[in-house]
Parts: structure tokens; sequence; C-alpha cells
């Protein structure tokens, strides 16, 4: 792996960004999460929940907050910089940086309303088709694909590019969705991912160290808001939270179109295991969307890891696709993906056949009968509807609740 030439220019801009946007996340989460709870924003402990107090939810909010000022502000100075300190590519125009920080605007600004709201899943999933639309009319769309049949790749042109598009954008957010489960699990991969992705578009094979900035820029909000997040929580990433990581994550990787095989792997676990739970309920005739405790983190909890520990080996997990994805090629990144989605898929089912839960899943985890009438609803979204506004947040949380 051989970094670009302008990539040591750009590392003090890096690092700032990453430092600064740490620190406004750490301090900004806590002052979103007193907001949350004063306007009962909370996630409440039910019948479909094994949590025993209120957590503040929307933490996505306070990640954004750090995220959009910082970006904002190194393309300010970036341009007022003479020479640029990181050349923009021809290729990334102002559409696409609009589609970038515009977008994950908006993404937080509709996952907001769910966190209040407590939206269906299927206006959840309208509100992601507009998201994926406002990035294609924006200019962000993905024509490119490494070829897993030999060498060169895939050109996508037209209504087809559009739909891949549409597809990579809203299964992002989804998978991000669906790991959304533990403590700091949906924020720790997602840190992982956008320094991956920065370091990737630092290498003289991608060359793009003006899309690392907003890499480093987003890990670092990342980080601050983990603080908070890591278990035991105080307050949850929530759909504002999902929506935007899932977004930009996906938009960071079309604006280097090498990088979507890189997120592809890096991002293997959230992405193979909703494939596999999707899989899974449609054979057992429920939704997609109904919530359940069949993820590869709440099997991981039943084998007897704590929280902490279960959240840790994702984290390893995730930074050995990491390292694979500095070393392999696109299409060996793309091979190591099948690879791992066939062993994922085998794991599974062999934790299923131990015991841990075929039946019990079936009978139990999923959401009550009361709430069957709502199958629809989102996959980890809560009722927060109460008589009363929540005390601040008190004792011991559980080692999981459902996603």
């Amino acid at each position: 792996m051989r970094f670009a030439p302008e990539a040591g220019a750009a590392l003090p801009l890096l690092a700032a960004a990453f430092v600064v946007a740490a620190l406004l996340a750490r301090f900004l989460t806590p002052a979103f999460r007193r907001f949350a709870i004063g306007i009962r924003m909370v996630d409440r402990p039910d019948e479909r929940r094994v949590n025993t107090r209120p957590i503040a939810r929307g933490g996505g909010v306070a990640v954004a907050g750090a995220f959009l000022p910082v970006a904002l502000g190194l393309l300010v100075v970036n341009a007022l910089a003479d020479p640029a300190i990181v050349p923009r590519p021809a290729i990334i125009g102002g559409g696409q940086l609009v589609g970038l920080l515009g977008g994950g605007a908006l993404a937080v600004a509709l996952g907001t309303l769910d966190d209040y709201f407590q939206i269906r899943a299927r206006w959840q999933l309208l509100t992601q088709l507009v998201l994926a639309g406002f990035a294609i009319v924006m200019g962000l769309t993905i024509t490119t694909l490494t070829s897993p049949l030999g060498s060169g790749s895939i050109q996508l042109e037209g209504l087809p590019a559009l739909l891949f598009t549409v597809f990579w954008i809203v299964g992002m957010i989804n998978s991000i969705n669906f790991i959304d489960g533990l403590d700091g699990l949906s924020a720790g991969i997602g840190l992982i991912a956008a320094l991956t992705l920065g370091i990737i578009s630092l290498t003289a094979e991608v060359g793009q160290p003006f899309v690392a900035l907003f890499c480093f820029a987003l890990g670092g909000a990342l980080l601050g808001f983990l603080r908070w997040n890591f278990h035991p929580a105080v307050i949850f990433a929530g759909t504002s939270g999902v929506m935007f990581l899932g977004y930009t994550l996906a938009v960071l990787s079309i604006l280097g179109t090498a990088k979507v095989a890189v997120a592809l792997l890096v991002l293997g676990v959230p992405i193979i295991d909703t494939f596999w739970i999707i899989v899974r309920r449609l054979l057992a005739g429920r939704s997609p969307f109904a919530p359940d405790l069949g993820h590869i983190h709440h099997r991981l909890l039943d084998l007897g890891l704590s929280q902490t520990q279960t959240v840790l080996l994702i984290y390893g997990l995730c930074l050995v696709l990491a390292v694979l994805s500095f070393f392999l090629s696109g299409r060996g990144q793309v091979y190591a993906f099948l690879g791992i989605a066939v062993a994922f898929g085998v794991v599974l089912l062999l934790l299923t056949r131990r015991g841990l839960a075929a039946d019990d899943l079936e009978a139990e985890a999923y959401q009550s009968p009361a709430d069957a009438a709502a199958s629809d609803a989102p996959d980890h979204a809560p009722d927060h509807a109460s008589d009363h506004a929540p005390n601040e947040p008190t004792g011991a949380r559980p080692p999981s609740r459902p996603g």
C-alpha cells in the first residue's frame, strides 16, 4: 500500500478535522441528551424490550452537529488557502458536496422525526428512498463496479446505475439500523469504516485526500459520541444516528467508486448480518422489519459473552476486514466479502443447531401479539409515549436490546 504524494500535505488538516470533531461531539452529546430527556425523546422499557430504564434517543443529532460544521469549516479553510491545501478532484463538483453535507443534514432531520414520533417502517423506508433520490439528483451515482469474474470493471449507466445507487444507499442505512442493537456497536463500526475509507482515500491507487478530510471528520465525531454511547450507554444513536451514519458512509464510498468494494468489505459484518436476518425472517413468514433477538450480536450474548465482550469482538472482526482491505485488490475484496458471507451463514447455522434458539426466537423474540397488528414497526423502534416526563436515567442496564 503506497500513499499518494499529496497525502503528506493533508495530514495536519486531517488531524485537525478528527480532533475538533471529536471534541465537539464529546461536549455536544451530553447537552443534547438533556434536551432529549426534556422532550421525552427516550427509549422506554416495554414488553419487547430488555432495558429497565429510559435512555435518551437521537444521539445522531450530536454526531451530525459535530461533523457538519467541521466539514463546512474544512471547505472554507481549504478554499481560502492559495494554493488549496488539499486540491478538490475535478470529478467532485459542488452538487456532490451538497449531496454529502445537505443530504446528511436531511438524513438526521428525517431520523429525528422517527426518534420522537416513532414512524412506521413503511414511512421510514420512504424517507430512505427520498435520501437516495436526493443523492442522485445531486450527481451521486455509482457508475463503476469491480468485476468479480475477471480483471477490469463493470460499467453502469442509465437506469441500472440509478437502481444500484438506490439499493446501495438504502441497504447501507438498513445495515447500520439492524446492527444497532448494543451499546456503542453501530458507532464503533462506523468509526472503523470511516477511518478505513479515509486511509484508503490517501493511497496512490485512489488518490483522494480531499475525500479523506470528510472521512476523518466523521470518524472524530463518532469517537466523541462513543464516550457517551459505549456500555453503559447514557444515549442511543437512534434513527437519526442510523440514517445519518448509513447515508454518509454510503455517499463517502460513492465519491470514490473504488471505495465501494472497500465499504462492502469493512462493513461486511452489518451487511451480511442484515442479509441473513432478512432471509431468516422471510423464511419464517415474518416481515423483514419485525424485531427479534436473532442478530449475530444476540447470538454471541447467548454464548455467554458480556455486552462489552460482544461489541469488542465485532470491532475486532471489522478491524481484521479493514486491514484486509488495505492489501487486497478490488476483486480480492469482493471475493473476501463473498467468502465471509458464506462463513457467516455457516456460523449462524451452527449457533442455531447448538440450541440457541430456532424455536425460542420464533416464539419469544418477535414482538408480542399486541404489537403484531403493527408488524411493520421499525426494526429497533420502541414506544416512547408516556403520561409524564422521565427522570434522569438511573440504574443498571441489562446486556442487550432487540434491534
